[in-house]
């Protein structure tokens, strides 16, 4: 599947004020849909704010829960009750007071190895999508989440991994991430996260100055080749923008 042009870069004064922005465009894909909508989380520090604001009583209400289902786009290889666990700070943070049990879809770790969860959760989604194989006119995925990590990775797509090339498999194992906590992941592959009628990044804080230069340089990375085969945007903070292009994009 090919994906689409060049992300949107949209410019946020601040993390606070970007996570208010990605919650409006949450909604908005939301909105768009009348049926069952699918929703892929991330994990990592970016979508606490966004997680926390959906879970508040000023955003709860506006979520059609008995129609969103909440995927996850990558997971690391431990215990569902481990801190490290990615769906588990989203279902604290928000999912478990307010989704259905059924509409929460983690990717499965107690399997023996993270091929094994992998595999077990690509048939999981194919089970939802009602295909084994994916066509571009049907996207897997309303909006897909997604962060960018200090070497340039996104979900546990790491420079220089395997995983990067993958084109056939949905989801793959990671046998040792390339960054802190250096744990085995599993994640979903570039194809699998580009079928999405929406990718949106969150990028904010002064940490994420540097590659995120290197991200608007085009550097060939992970978090630059992720495009949506629908519309790709970054939400970038203030904080984050490399010096010369301060006030905005």
């Amino acid at each position: 599947m090919a994906a689409a042009g060049q992300p949107k870069v949209i410019v946020e004064a601040d993390a606070q004020a970007l996570a208010l922005a990605a919650a409006e465009r949450v909604m908005a894909r939301i909105a768009t849909n009348p049926s069952r909508i699918a929703i892929c989380l991330t994990g990592g520090s970016s979508p606490k704010k966004l997680y926390q604001l959906l879970g508040s009583d000023a955003w709860r209400g506006r979520i059609p829960w008995d129609r969103v289902h909440w995927f996850i786009g990558d997971e690391r290889f431990v215990t569902e009750s481990d801190p490290l666990n990615n769906m588990a700070v989203a279902r604290a943070t928000f999912l478990d007071r307010n989704a259905p049990s059924g509409h929460i879809h983690p990717i499965p770790t107690a399997a023996e190895n993270p091929d094994q969860s992998a595999q077990a959760y690509a048939r999981e989604l194919q089970s939802f999508y009602g295909a084994a194989s994916l066509d571009p006119a049907r996207p897997l995925f309303d909006l897909v989440l997604m962060g960018a990590g200090p070497d340039g990775h996104t979900a546990s797509l790491f420079p220089g991994y395997p995983a990067v090339e993958e084109t056939t498999r949905w989801v793959v194992g990671v046998p040792r991430a390339n960054v802190a906590p250096f744990v085995p992941r599993v994640s979903l592959t570039l194809p699998a996260l580009a079928s999405c009628r929406e990718m949106l990044f969150e990028i904010a804080g002064h940490d994420k100055q540097p590659i995120l230069t290197r991200l608007l340089n085009g550097e060939n990375l992970p978090a630059v080749r992720a495009r949506s085969n629908g519309e790709t945007v970054w939400l970038v903070d203030q904080a984050a923008l490399p010096e010369g292009i301060r006030g905005g994009r």
